[in-house]
């Protein structure tokens, strides 16, 4: 006897349901559905507000915290140029960051019951929903789950003076990331960079999921050979 396909309703929460896909979720997740208007994910309308976030509250919240750690520096003596130095390579240890983060935790291969519901929960929701302006940037709680690891590591290979001040480039590289990831979805660059950045991301989405994993830049997809494929299209303009 053949098994009945589960099937998602998506006028019900949708979290609970997704892990019933087992095998077939992760085809399901990259079909996108293109609608401003996000599914309701909890029944609890506690759970559901968590799960909204303005891009406006990322630098909000962290850049006064980003200020603080490097604030932190200067005031053990650190000189202004070499604070700005450490900052520097914070926000670049992030892109690198940034790039693994997306790669081997977002694109996860899952199956399981909660491997599925806690992918979803991570970034499958985005890739489902790729225009829903308020599960597109991450929620500041989710946000702190993952600096502590990267303050531990930090202060780990730096030293007192100088871990702060890479810390606080790291956040701010996260900043930078996120707006940058939200306005490739919903802004309408004029010029040629972003224009360009916002294809690269799109491409993502839509034609070539397991490439083009750097949302601020293509250095570390170009590193690591992740670059997407051209289109036809792409080929043909060449």
């Amino acid at each position: 006897m053949v098994a009945k396909k589960f099937v998602v309703d998506l006028n019900k929460p949708l979290v609970f349901q997704v892990g019933h896909l087992g095998k077939a979720y992760e085809e399901w997740v990259h079909q996108p559905i293109v609608s401003k208007e996000g599914p309701r994910f909890f029944q609890s309308s506690v759970l559901e507000f968590f799960t909204r976030t303005a891009w406006w509250v990322i630098p909000v919240v962290w850049v006064p915290v980003a200020s603080w750690f490097i604030s932190n520096s200067v005031k053990v003596g650190l000189t202004c140029p070499h604070v700005a130095m450490l900052v520097v390579i914070g926000i670049f240890v992030w892109t690198l960051a940034e790039y693994l983060l997306h790669r081997f935790l977002f694109h996860v291969k899952t199956t399981s019951y909660w491997g599925n519901t806690l992918h979803y929960l991570l970034h499958g929701c985005h890739h489902k929903h790729p225009m829903d302006s308020l599960r597109l940037v991450f929620p500041p709680a989710a946000a702190t789950l993952i600096a502590f690891p990267f303050w531990n590591l930090v202060k780990l290979v730096c030293s007192p003076s100088t871990a702060p001040a890479v810390f606080g480039g790291v956040l701010l590289g996260y900043v930078t990331y996120d707006c940058t990831h939200y306005y490739l979805h919903h802004g309408q660059p004029k010029t040629d960079v972003p224009k360009n950045l916002k294809k690269y991301h799109l491409n993502h989405h839509y034609r070539a999921q397991n490439y083009g994993f750097g949302i601020t830049s293509p250095l570390w997809d170009k590193v690591f050979g992740t670059v997407p494929p051209l289109s036809k299209g792409d080929a043909k303009r060449r």
